[in-house]
């Protein structure tokens, strides 16, 4: 087969694509069998005395940069833990690589978060999707770290056939167009990267969407609480609600709260991806209550009922923010769709993920003495302005990291010049 070219590539949610998911590059594995048993007992070991491990003296955790790494009291004590096993671990470096993946394999990486046990196999769930990516594996020997970790097959290490960055790939189409709904706040990288310009279209019909608030408790179990009785109060008079949520786990935590509650309601999330279709064709129906990851965010039309029109439209809840502002825009927007009513309420806790990795403590501090009520919540502006810093501070590392990316692309072309002019 022949290609003819790269001409034109026209991208929808170009963000999510162009931005987003430019972090990590594009890498084509070949496939490589485990031989005997000799991989299962390596990544056994390796669990194993890792987990004898103890975090803050023999290794710490990388919050930000979601990693670990090996003291120096660390790195000593692991080798009189292995001194005298065979194989891998005779080797320094080797060792202390194996440990460190195991590490990450206890520690940051869990069911139902990162990934889902299906058909007795690790699958991985795109962060920003929500959906399974069953063909996808980590690399590095992660992958088989974690099944060994949820004793499941060990699949064989894919090595690597070839690699290449969003950014390389897509700049190398003679024309590159793209839509989304949430594209100005990365507008100066797009122009940079990519050489696109960004045009803000209005909508269709004007839009109706109202924002219902921002609530930032101290505690998790207050927020739950707060959420379980917003929905409550949306399905009373007759509107549908979405609640949103970050992971498979996380729905399945709020749905045994609504249940609890004596509140009838659908879940959505990578374990139902195949009636995902009929979940959402029903969310719009009076006094209907759904459950979902962000399968049900980005390009997601939630089609209303006249009653639910009249009762005010679709309810969006937030119950925890994203570590991109846009993709929390994305979420909002599923309520008040061309011109309906619809609004959209946010919940957060001091203990959200993003705001433990990303949260100034100074600031965490100022907020517990701040907090006044029952439950304990933190004023609004000082809640928005945590969130907003919280926000940003993780941009600045992901546009860090696809800069980096980058530029690495940028150097191998200098390095590799003889072989031809680049993009």
């Amino acid at each position: 087969m022949l290609l003819r070219g790269l001409h034109v590539a026209i991208v929808d949610e170009a963000d999510s694509v162009l931005i987003d998911e430019a972090r990590t590059p594009l890498i084509l594995a070949g496939t490589a069998s485990c031989s005997g048993e000799e991989p299962d007992v390596l990544y056994a070991q390796a669990l194993e005395v890792s987990r004898t491990l103890e975090p803050g003296t023999h290794w710490r955790l990388l919050t930000k940069e979601r990693g670990v790494e090996l003291t120096p009291e660390g790195r000593e004590e692991l080798g009189r833990r292995t001194r005298g096993w065979s194989g891998l671990w005779i080797a320094r470096r080797a060792r202390e690589e194996l440990s460190e993946r195991a590490l990450l394999a206890l520690h940051l990486f869990h069911r139902d978060s990162q990934y889902i046990l299906a058909d007795g196999k690790v699958q991985i769930v795109d962060e920003f999707t929500g959906r399974v990516m069953p063909d996808r594996s980590w690399e590095a020997g992660l992958h088989q770290m974690i099944e060994a970790k949820e004793n499941v097959a060990i699949t064989g290490r894919k090595p690597t056939l070839a690699r290449i960055t969003y950014q390389r790939f897509f700049r190398r189409y003679r024309h590159l167009t793209g839509m989304t709904g949430t594209a100005m706040e990365v507008a100066d990288e797009l122009a940079w990267v990519y050489r696109l310009d960004v045009l803000r279209l209005p909508t269709n019909r004007p839009s109706q969407r109202r924002a219902m608030g921002r609530h930032l408790f101290l505690g998790s179990a207050d927020k739950w609480a707060a959420i379980v009785e917003s929905a409550r109060d949306r399905v009373t008079r007759g509107q549908s609600v979405l609640i949103g949520t970050r992971s498979v786990e996380t729905s399945e935590h709020v749905s045994k709260l609504l249940t609890e509650a004596g509140l009838r309601h659908t879940v959505l999330n990578a374990r139902q991806d195949r009636e995902e279709a009929a979940i959402v064709a029903a969310a719009g129906q009076p006094n209907r209550i759904t459950v979902a990851t962000n399968m049900a965010g980005r390009g997601t039309d939630i089609r209303l009922s006249r009653p639910v029109r009249e009762a005010g439209g679709l309810h969006v809840i937030l119950t925890e923010y994203h570590e991109s502002k846009r993709i929390d825009r994305q979420l909002f927007g599923r309520g008040g769709r061309q011109g309906d009513a619809g609004g959209y309420e946010c919940f957060a806790s001091l203990d959200d993920e993003i705001l433990l990795r990303f949260g100034s403590p100074g600031m965490r501090r100022l907020a517990s003495r701040l907090a006044r009520g029952a439950p304990e919540e933190v004023p609004d502006r000082l809640a928005g302005l945590m969130v907003r810093r919280a926000q940003a501070d993780a941009g600045r590392m992901h546009a860090r990291s696809r800069r980096e990316t980058f530029g690495n692309d940028n150097q191998l072309d200098t390095l590799l010049a003889f072989a031809g002019q680049g993009e």
